[in-house]
């Protein structure tokens, strides 16, 4: 039986780092739970809101369960709650949410990463925990870094996305974040597996949780524009997996220096295309005055009502697929991705995972934030962009700690090869040691 949280302690804890948008009162009221679990706040879920960070979705109160929630829930799951996150998945700090900002396990100080940055600091702090996070261009994987946890992002398609808010729909994927890879092993296969409701869930073969790693490949252009702090310890972290008898080789991935543009070209093209239908009509905020054109109408909902890091996507994905630009920058973005699946395709034929650090930086403080351009936001990316663009299956887990914060380390493995992985993080774990924030339970 798994540790559950009292009332008082999740409340305190809730209060001190924002971990939720929505909450269980009192977890131990609910008879018949075998384990707990929590949702991101973009996935569907009866008893809670969806709001996905959002003010234009407040009072949006699903009738139904998103998959992967449902299938947990069939097992035993209890959901402790909706958990924080940046605007539709737009950030990688957890900072653009309506409903305050999440605190970072290790120093509250400083972030916990984006956009599931609430999920992750939940599976750090919850002794026992999953949490349902959702990717697109590395929000579990970075997260997850910044929080000092494993976070798996599956395969495109592995997961059911029916009862997911959308933000790019070629990109989206609904993955699990926990302290060790135990939890992810056990609960994968119960949330994987074809959907009727989610086409891209139906041509996946069956999951195999077998594999292993001998011979791992790092691009040379990962180890550009990494702190100190970090590039220190994942050459540790390589000289560790050397002395256990695996294979290092430098390669080169020539395309992986135009996986940002890439990325936000197709994710703000897609986004701004989801975000339409949020026009005070029809889910969450309702515009009462009805004596206006429907340009007005839409305009006052969505001027008043998302925060500006989505408007600035909005524009820049409309701006991509307008006549005239659409050649230049919509369609070259999707040359440029078949570009990079192939260049880590045929890395693969030699190593059986790439891998990189996740974060070229420790989870930075707010104060820093506030300096960053969103120029400089958006970069910070660069090593988490590349995997999701390709749909393959990748995980972040602690490799090293600096000034007493987590750093990570992402593998990438071949599509629908999640064993692969979790056969490396099983391996890892085994002779490294993470370390938890203490918590008085």
């Amino acid at each position: 039986m798994s540790f559950f949280p009292s009332a008082a302690w999740l409340k305190e804890l809730d209060e001190k780092h924002q971990l939720f948008t929505e909450r269980l009162e009192d977890p131990l009221a609910f008879e018949g739970g075998q384990f707990h679990f929590s949702a991101k706040d973009n996935l569907c879920a009866r008893d809670f809101q969806a709001r996905a960070g959002s003010l234009i979705l407040k009072g949006y109160r699903p009738p139904f369960d998103a998959t992967p929630i449902k299938r947990l829930r069939e097992n035993g799951g209890l959901l402790l709650g909706k958990t924080n996150m940046d605007e539709y998945g737009f950030g990688s700090f957890s900072t653009n949410s309506a409903y305050g900002i999440p605190r970072n396990p290790f120093d509250i100080e400083r972030c916990c990463g984006g956009s599931s940055g609430g999920a992750a600091a939940t599976a750090s702090l919850i002794r026992d925990h999953v949490a349902l996070g959702v990717s697109t261009g590395g929000s579990i994987s970075c997260p997850s870094s910044f929080c000092g946890v494993v976070g798996l992002t599956p395969t495109y398609g592995r997961v059911s996305r029916w009862g997911l808010i959308d933000y790019g729909n070629s990109l989206d994927k609904v993955g699990l974040i926990s302290r060790t890879v135990r939890d992810i092993e056990q609960y994968l296969p119960v949330i994987a597996g074809p959907d009727h409701r989610d086409p891209t869930s139906q041509v996946q073969p069956p999951l195999d949780l077998r594999g292993e790693v001998r011979t791992v490949g790092v691009p040379e252009e990962a180890r550009t524009g990494l702190s100190p702090e970090v590039a220190g310890a994942f050459e540790e972290a390589l000289r560790d997996l050397q002395r256990s008898g695996i294979v290092v080789r430098e390669v080169r991935m020539p395309s992986l220096r135009f996986a940002i543009s890439t990325y936000y070209i197709l994710a703000t093209s897609e986004a701004s295309t989801n975000l339409a239908r949020y026009c005070g009509m029809r889910f969450g905020a309702m515009n009462e005055n009805f004596d206006q054109g429907f340009n007005d109408f839409f305009s006052d909902t969505r001027s008043r009502d998302f925060g500006t890091e989505a408007k600035r996507r909005i524009l820049l994905g409309t701006f991509s697929r307008m006549v005239g630009f659409r050649n230049k920058y919509y369609v070259k973005a999707l040359q440029v991705r078949k570009q990079i699946i192939r260049d880590y395709q045929k890395v693969m034929e030699d190593c059986d995972v790439v891998l990189t650090p996740t974060m070229p930086f420790v989870a930075p403080r707010f104060d820093e934030i506030e300096r960053m351009k969103p120029l400089e936001m958006y970069q910070a990316d660069y090593l988490t962009c590349p995997p999701n663009l390709t749909g393959m299956p990748h995980l972040s887990i602690p490799c090293g700690y600096a000034h007493g914060m987590p750093i990570g380390m992402q593998a990438v493995a071949p599509h629908w090869q999640e064993g692969t992985l979790l056969s490396f993080a099983r391996s890892w774990e085994g002779s490294f040691h993470y370390r938890f924030p203490e918590v008085a339970e």
